[in-house]
């Protein structure tokens, strides 16, 4: 490992609860995210952790997963018990409101990341129809490949299956033009370009494929700036074994990894790459040290990167199981 290439954090910021799965910015530089047991939540002064502050705005039924932060303030939430939300910062009666509960007559689960296009259309990833939240790495041992890209066209109550047979499908974020979306395959250890207009429209071809770890969420702040992809762990190479056995080997040794107690460990940190799939900041794996300049061979304490965001020349990391966030200086892109 290149250790120039580690991001050490800067700092850490505690929040009242646990599973910041997802982190956004708004425009003035905050950072909206939310925790397990359904809050919804703002963090302002990230560059100093003794005075950051932590403003609750609202609250969903369930355990909110990917974030999507809309042009008039909503926030689009996904449900990983099965629903897609636009939620009211404001607060107060009415601010939560159902989107979309089903998908092909059927009724949603594991809703996992959202985008909206200009025009109002929304895509959103589920991640599986076989395993819920909880169980989630019996579908990554599974390898069962159901997780599917939706779309909810403005003012449909009914989500429409745009793309089926993903491995995990996870982060999911707009290209510079809109004219494609990049779609995380944690499954996988791959990106996928799903292009929605022009000749290729509705035909995925991979954008990145043989990532050195597991891709979870991603973020892309201006239209032409880099995609960011939160990294949740390390490859594991029986893994890539156990894939090549059959359906029945597969669930056999699912059912073992589901009550398996999950302890995150091995490297995890960001990369970004370009809409053409070429590396533009390489894989950063998290470490602790002195400063953000002098890393160390010694893994940081945060784990299990599952998202990031850029504000300000810093990157935010968010983390399903840690009880606060992640702040690191952004590296450069190339």
């Amino acid at each position: 490992m290149d250790r120039r290439a580690a991001l050490v954090p800067l700092r850490y910021v505690s929040l009242p609860g646990r599973g910041p799965e997802d982190v956004v910015a708004d425009p003035e530089g905050r950072v909206l995210t939310a925790v397990a047991d359904g809050r919804i939540l703002r963090v302002d002064g990230l560059d100093d952790p003794r005075t950051a502050r932590v403003e609750h705005l609202a609250r969903i039924d369930g355990r909110p997963l990917g974030l999507e932060l809309l042009p008039d303030g909503d926030l689009l939430v996904c449900s990983a018990d099965g629903a897609l939300l636009r939620v009211g910062l404001g607060g107060g009666p009415g601010a939560v409101r159902v989107l979309a509960e089903s998908a092909a007559g059927e009724r949603l689960r594991f809703c996992s990341n959202v985008v909206a296009l200009p025009d109002g259309t929304l895509y959103f990833t589920v991640s599986s129809t076989v395993h819920p939240l909880e169980d989630w790495m019996g579908d990554i041992v599974e390898h069962t490949g159901t997780g599917r890209l939706l779309r909810l066209e403005p003012g449909a109550r009914e989500a429409e299956v745009v793309l089926e047979g993903l491995q995990f499908a996870n982060g999911l974020v707009r290209g510079a033009d809109d004219s494609f979306l990049i779609v995380a395959e944690t499954g996988a250890r791959r990106l996928t370009r799903f292009p929605l207009a022009g000749p290729r429209a509705g035909r995925p071809e991979p954008l990145v494929e043989r990532l050195p770890g597991f891709p979870d969420n991603m973020w892309r702040g201006a239209s032409d700036g880099p995609v960011w992809v939160a990294m949740a762990g390390p490859r594991v190479p029986p893994l890539d074994l156990l894939h090549r056995a059959g359906p029945a080997v597969r669930r056999r040794a699912a059912r073992l990894a589901v009550h398996a107690p999950y302890r995150p460990w091995g490297d995890t940190g960001v990369l970004a790459v370009d809409d053409d799939g070429r590396t533009v900041v390489p894989y950063s794996p998290l470490r602790s040290g002195a400063g953000a300049s002098v890393p160390t061979r010694r893994r940081s304490a945060f784990r299990m990167v599952t998202s990031v965001c850029e504000t300000g020349g810093l990157l935010v990391l968010g983390s399903l199981v840690e009880r606060g966030l992640a702040v690191c200086e952004a590296p450069v892109p190339r």
